[in-house]
């Protein structure tokens, strides 16, 4: 498919670390990542915030409800359109298939090697139109093996994360081991909310001007 040729339909997104935009090409509808207006100063990070998705999109290729990559030349960003709307947007309330479904889609990506890091955004999680859930945005995605402990504790709080939307939406289908997860916080979410939390909240919010609700993302 020869992606150059394609025509943005409209912006799904756009942010200091590129814009993103639905694409229609010869072979269909597709996700593009730019980094062509990225502020000079944030460059770098914005490069190595796409780098980093598409190492991770290599590691779940071929895998249901995850973006499979189509292309990365070092400014764009080419992933797979999924139709569906942001879990903000088409609240799972009482679907218990939903959670279950969402919680073998984790364990899939977990067997692949692959820890999201940002499953706390509902932004990230989509309902498909036919109710299935998806993941999306896999920027802060850390990539290794899965045996590993420190992988371990970092799939530990992807699923932390998607327990709470869990008891958000469908609290009544917790069980008793999942409400223990959620009551047992690891030395990675305590370091996170002492030192990296803060510094995030400088750098979105003073620096960038967004306004992060970690749920929809940072309002136009």
């Amino acid at each position: 498919m020869d992606r150059d040729a394609a025509i943005e339909t409209h912006a799904l997104k756009a942010d200091s670390f590129g814009r993103i935009s639905l694409m229609r090409g010869a072979g269909g509808e597709f996700v593009r990542r730019d980094l062509a207006h990225v502020p000079a100063w944030l460059r770098l990070p914005a490069w190595w915030l796409a780098r980093r998705e598409a190492r991770a999109l290599q590691r779940v290729a071929g895998l249901a409800d995850v973006p499979q990559l189509l292309a990365w030349d070092g400014r764009r960003l080419d992933r797979s359109f999924m139709a569906g709307a942001a879990m903000y947007q088409r609240p799972p309330r009482g679907d218990v298939a939903y959670f279950r479904a969402a919680r073998r889609l984790l364990q899939a990506l977990h067997r692949r090697g692959v820890a999201h890091n940002d499953l706390a955004k509902e932004a990230n999680w989509l309902v498909l139109e036919d109710g299935r859930p998806a993941i999306i945005d896999f920027q802060l995605a850390a990539r290794g093996d899965p045996r590993s402990r420190w992988m371990r504790l970092l799939f530990r709080e992807d699923l932390r994360h998607l327990l709470k939307h869990k008891r958000m939406y469908c609290r009544e289908s917790l069980t008793p081991v999942e409400k223990r997860v959620l009551r047992r916080n690891s030395w990675v979410r305590d370091l996170w909310f002492r030192t990296g939390k803060p510094v995030y909240r400088f750098v979105t919010r003073r620096l960038l001007k967004w306004e992060d609700n970690e749920g929809q993302g940072p309002k136009p």
